[in-house]
C-alpha cells in the first residue's frame, strides 16, 4: 500500500458525518429558529382569533369597505364621511407622506446650514447654534409639538382680527389662508413642462460633470437650468392659454371661505419635526465636515480658493460620503416620528387608524396594517438612500 493510498484512507476515516458539518448545522439552526418563531406567532394568532370569536368580535379586513362616518380635516384627494374606512386610511397615509416629504427636504437644508454654522469663526453664531442644537436634541419631541401648536393656535388672533401678511394672505388661529389658482386643463401641460425642465436640468448637470472629467472644460449649467425650469413652463403657459384666475379667500361669518388653508396642526407638526430633526442633522454635518482632513482645506487655500468655494467644492463633496449613512436614520426617524401628530390632533395615518380601531374594535387588523405600511415606507427610504450612497461612493481605478 502506497503512502498516498494510506493518506486517502486516513482522511476518509476522520471526515465527519454530513450532519456534523458546520454548514449543515448553521442552516439547521436557522431553519429551526424560523420554525419556532412561526409556531409561537401562529399560536398567539390562533388564540387571539378564538378569544375574539368567543366574545363576538369580528375579524378580517372586511371592515375596510364599510362607511367611515368621521371627518378628516386635511384631505389631498376628495373625501367625505360617507367614504369607506379604506379610503380614510389612504387619506391619512397621504397626509403622513406629505409631512414626511416636505420635512425631509426642509430638514436637509436647515440641518446643513446649522452644521456649517456650528463651525463658524463667528463666536456669537457658533454659540447660538450650539444652544439651539442642545435644546432641541434634549427635550421630548412631543413636548416641542405641543408648544408649537399652542403658539400657533392660541398666540394668533381670530379670523375677524386676522393678520394680512401679504395681499389676500391671512394668518389667524385657524391657520394661514392664501389664494390658489383655479384649475384649468392647460395647467396639466404647464406642470408637465416643469417636470421635463427639472429632469432636463439634472441630465445637463450630469453631462457637464462627465464632460469636465473627460476634457477638463467646464460648462456652467445654471443659466441652462433656469431657462429649462422657468422659461419652458412659461412658454407652455402662454402657448396653451392657461388661466391666471385665483380662488381668493374672503371672510364669511367666523371663518374664511375660498383659497387654501394651512392648519395650525399641520404647521405645528411640520415645524416641530424640522426643528427637532435638523438639530441632529446639524451634528451629523458638523462631524462629517470635521472628518475631512485639514490638509484638504490648506491645499484649497494654497490654490487661491475662497472659504465658500473651499467648503462647496472641496470639503462638502468629501464629507457627504460620511454624512449619508446617518442621514438615512434621521429621515427614517422623521417619518416615524410624524405619528406623534395624534398628540396635537392632526389626521395622519396613525391618528386615522386609531379612530378606526376605536370604532370597529378590530385592533389586530389595524395594527397589522400600521406595521406593514411603516415597514414598507422605511424599506423604500433605506433603498433610495443606499442607491444614492453607492452613487456617491469613491470608485477605485
Amino acid at each position: 500500500m502506497t503512502g498516498d493510498t494510506r493518506r486517502s484512507i486516513h482522511a476518509a476515516a476522520i471526515q465527519p458525518s454530513w450532519w456534523r458539518e458546520e454548514r449543515f448545522r448553521s442552516w439547521a439552526f436557522q431553519v429551526g429558529a424560523i420554525a419556532a418563531t412561526a409556531i409561537v406567532i401562529g399560536s398567539f394568532w390562533h388564540n387571539a382569533l378564538v378569544n375574539m370569536e368567543r366574545q363576538g368580535i369580528a375579524t378580517g379586513f372586511g371592515f375596510l369597505s364599510r362607511e367611515a362616518g368621521f371627518e378628516i380635516s386635511l384631505a389631498l384627494i376628495p373625501y367625505s364621511p360617507a367614504d369607506t374606512y379604506g379610503r380614510a386610511l389612504l387619506i391619512g397615509l397621504l397626509n403622513t407622506l406629505l409631512v414626511s416629504a416636505i420635512g425631509c427636504v426642509l430638514t436637509t437644508i436647515f440641518g446643513v446650514l446649522l452644521g456649517i454654522a456650528r463651525l463658524s469663526s463667528n463666536w456669537l453664531l457658533r454659540k447660538v447654534t450650539l444652544w439651539y442644537v442642545e435644546i432641541f436634541r434634549n427635550t421630548p419631541l412631543l413636548l416641542q409639538l405641543v408648544v408649537w401648536w399652542d403658539l400657533l393656535r392660541y398666540g394668533a388672533p381670530g379670523p375677524r382680527q386676522a393678520l394680512q401678511v401679504l395681499p389676500n394672505v391671512f394668518a389667524s388661529n385657524r391657520g394661514v389662508t392664501f389664494p390658489v389658482p383655479n384649475w384649468h386643463e392647460a395647467d396639466l401641460w404647464v406642470a408637465s413642462a416643469l417636470i421635463v425642465g427639472i429632469l432636463a436640468t439634472i441630465w445637463a448637470a450630469r453631462w457637464a460633470k462627465h464632460r469636465q472629467e473627460r476634457t477638463g472644460r467646464q460648462f456652467h449649467t445654471i443659466w441652462v437650468g433656469l431657462g429649462l425650469i422657468f422659461l419652458l413652463p412659461l412658454v407652455v403657459f402662454l402657448a396653451t392659454g392657461a388661466s391666471l384666475d385665483l380662488d381668493k379667500p374672503a371672510l364669511a361669518g367666523f371663518n374664511f371661505k375660498g383659497g387654501a388653508t394651512i392648519s395650525p396642526e399641520f404647521a405645528a407638526l411640520l415645524f416641530g419635526l424640522v426643528a427637532n430633526t435638523s438639530a441632529f442633522v446639524a451634528e451629523i454635518v458638523r462631524s462629517g465636515i470635521q472628518a475631512v482632513s485639514w490638509g484638504q482645506t490648506e491645499a484649497a487655500s494654497a490654490l487661491g480658493l475662497r472659504r465658500g468655494q473651499t467648503l462647496r467644492l472641496v470639503v462638502l463633496p468629501q464629507a457627504i460620503r460620511v454624512i449619508i449613512p446617518p442621514m438615512t436614520s434621521e429621515y427614517l426617524s422623521l417619518t416615524k416620528n410624524s405619528s406623534l401628530a395624534v398628540g396635537i390632533g392632526f389626521a395622519d395615518f396613525v391618528s386615522v387608524a386609531n379612530t378606526e380601531m376605536n370604532q370597529t374594535g378590530q385592533a389586530i387588523e389595524v395594527i397589522a396594517i400600521l406595521m406593514a405600511v411603516y415597514l414598507t415606507i422605511s424599506l423604500l427610504i433605506s433603498a433610495a438612500m443606499n442607491v444614492y450612497n453607492r452613487y456617491m461612493a469613491l470608485v477605485e481605478r
